[in-house]
């Protein structure tokens, strides 16, 4: 058959007078960025969104100096930072912060990806993904957008659209026959199908009958998921707040939908009704009594104040430094745990923003649907927001986050760096990053190389936050007492090497960043006034990122 035009737009609704077209701009390269999966040429960006390379050069300038993106040379990379933006929004849900230690419990369980999602529009949004590790796993990503008729979670949301929600989802069906804007999901061999749409109504009027749902290989051939819906106990509480504010909250409204996902090689749709539906019935039962008594939390700080320090950017940059676009993302912050809802003023008291500022910004993103208005005159943040950098960012590792740091650091001190991680057994160390410099005498090391524990400085990082360790305890005293280690020629004869710890949110000790020189080129006191205080503040660089990755994902250490 003739190969499909791509998909036709449905039309946009005109953007306001009174919203921010830099901030616009700002969040086209971000989607793009996301869409290509983490990383595009500034040439690429030009192409994608039609901007002038100039106007893209500006945006990736300023979206770098926030600490968004990486420019590496012709190349621009989504960086972990950005994740501070989606964390906003689930933080304001609450949602994974309760639910996915039931949704973690119920995959150890039964040995099957389990998933969390909410309502985007006419598509589901996954917001937690407890996946197992098999050759063939679950790949989905936490942000990801799935179309609401290929999935399991859809008809469920579906009971509760309103005509006009049917309707947008008609014209999307008409606009984009083979999904191809849905890039997380393989798009589909043939066009618009009126029987497949009656399937999908079908699907809807049994899942409002029997209260659960079935993804019989939509998606592709192989997989197939249940699912199960959580309902808030709130009339208008937070857990409602995460549709576009179209259909009215209330008592019992799905919060989320929680899913089983596995293989045909392992379950097929019929058993997962009969013999995984009562488990996860179990589950979503306790869930919802996890949403009915936990109260609400007590507003916490913003995320971030960036307001202020925009100026000062604008100073030190110039034109390069769009403040409009930085101070429009700054409004996102504003959002989180016990700040589901905001009013203009709270929104601009939190960033430190004129209220006119900040209600410009506001308009814009309710244009984007990234903001909704309730009747209350407040604004909440809508699933949309994962889609700024959130999916490919949720799968990075700790040596992917390292890897730039280390570049950094390697270029100031003209030393190779590395990353090691403890092993199992807690007497070796494994390096899992590495950047080498020039020089005709340099310390062989590589990713995958295991060395002693106790004779080499990461090692000795890592050992001394295991308060069980008995060996070497006058050592790993010192090294806790002093946050570094330096090992001199211990491992080797002319080797010196400097460590210093990197800490996970809990404070934990999970990674050593080092540095490893021919001896003669430094001495024991230059190690320790010249290189300590450039690891340090590279470990603290890292253990940022680190932090921001980690607080609704998990963070491979290798």
């Amino acid at each position: 058959m003739p190969a499909e035009e791509p998909p036709v737009p449905t039309e946009e609704p005109p953007v306001p007078t009174e919203a921010v077209t830099p901030l616009i701009r700002g969040i086209a390269v971000l989607r793009e960025l996301t869409e290509a999966d983490g990383t595009l040429s500034l040439s690429g960006l030009e192409r994608a969104t039609g901007l002038a390379r100039s106007t893209v050069d500006r945006i990736a300038a300023t979206l770098a100096r926030m600490g968004y993106v990486r420019v590496d040379g012709r190349d621009v990379h989504l960086s972990p930072h950005l994740m501070e933006l989606g964390n906003a929004y689930l933080a304001a849900l609450r949602l994974p912060a309760l639910l996915s230690p039931h949704a973690d419990a119920l995959a150890d369980e039964l040995d099957e990806s389990v998933s969390l999602a909410v309502a985007d529009r006419d598509g589901i949004r996954f917001i937690h993904q407890a996946t197992r590790r098999r050759a063939m796993s679950l790949s989905f990503r936490i942000g990801d957008l799935l179309p609401a008729e290929r999935t399991a979670p859809g008809p469920l949301f579906a009971t509760e659209w309103t005509p006009a929600d049917w309707q947008r989802w008609r014209e999307r069906r008409a606009a984009d026959p083979r999904d191809l804007s849905f890039t997380a999901v393989p798009p589909r061999t043939y066009g618009a199908d009126a029987r497949y749409d009656e399937d999908f109504v079908r699907r809807v009027e049994e899942a409002s009958a029997n209260g659960w749902a079935v993804d019989d290989q939509l998606i592709e051939p192989g997989l197939v998921a249940i699912s199960a819906p959580i309902r808030s106990p709130h009339t208008d509480g937070e857990a409602a707040a995460h549709t576009d504010g179209e259909a009215a909250a209330g008592e019992g409204r799905i919060a989320c939908v929680a899913s089983i996902v596995s293989h045909t090689s392992r379950h097929t749709a019929h058993h997962l009704r009969t013999t995984l539906l009562p488990r996860l019935r179990s589950a979503v039962t306790e869930m919802e009594e996890e949403l009915r008594r936990t109260p609400p939390p007590e507003p916490g700080p913003p995320s971030s104040n960036l307001a202020l320090w925009t100026g000062e950017s604008k100073l030190r940059l110039g034109r390069d430094f769009i403040e409009s676009l930085a101070r429009g993302l700054t409004v996102l912050t504003a959002f989180g745990e016990g700040r589901p809802e905001l009013t203009l003023t709270e929104v601009a008291r939190a960033t430190g923003l004129a209220r006119a500022t900040a209600r410009r910004a506001l308009i814009t993103y309710e244009h984007l649907n990234l903001v909704t208005t309730r009747q209350s005159r407040t604004f909440t943040l809508t699933p949309r927001v994962l889609s700024l950098g959130y999916p490919p960012l949720s799968r990075t590792s700790l040596p992917e986050i390292a890897q730039p740091h280390l570049a950094d650091l390697t270029s100031r001190i003209h030393e190779s760096t590395s990353l090691a991680v403890l092993s199992d057994s807690g007497e070796e160390i494994q390096y899992t990053a590495r950047v080498t410099t020039g020089r005709v005498m340099s310390v062989n090391i590589t990713v995958g190389t295991r060395l002693p524990a106790k004779a080499t400085a990461g090692g000795r990082v890592l050992l001394a936050d295991r308060t069980d360790d008995r060996t070497s305890q006058h050592i790993l005293a010192s090294v806790r007492s002093d946050g570094y280690a330096l090992v001199d020629e211990e491992l080797e004869e002319g080797l010196r090497s400097l460590a210093v710890p990197i800490r996970d949110r809990a404070g934990r000790v999970v990674a050593a960043l080092s540095t490893a020189m021919h001896a003669p080129r430094r001495s024991l006191r230059e190690c320790v006034t010249d290189l300590l205080p450039e690891l340090m503040s590279t470990a603290t660089h890292i253990e940022s990122d680190l932090h921001t990755a980690t607080r609704f994902t998990h963070v491979p250490l290798t």
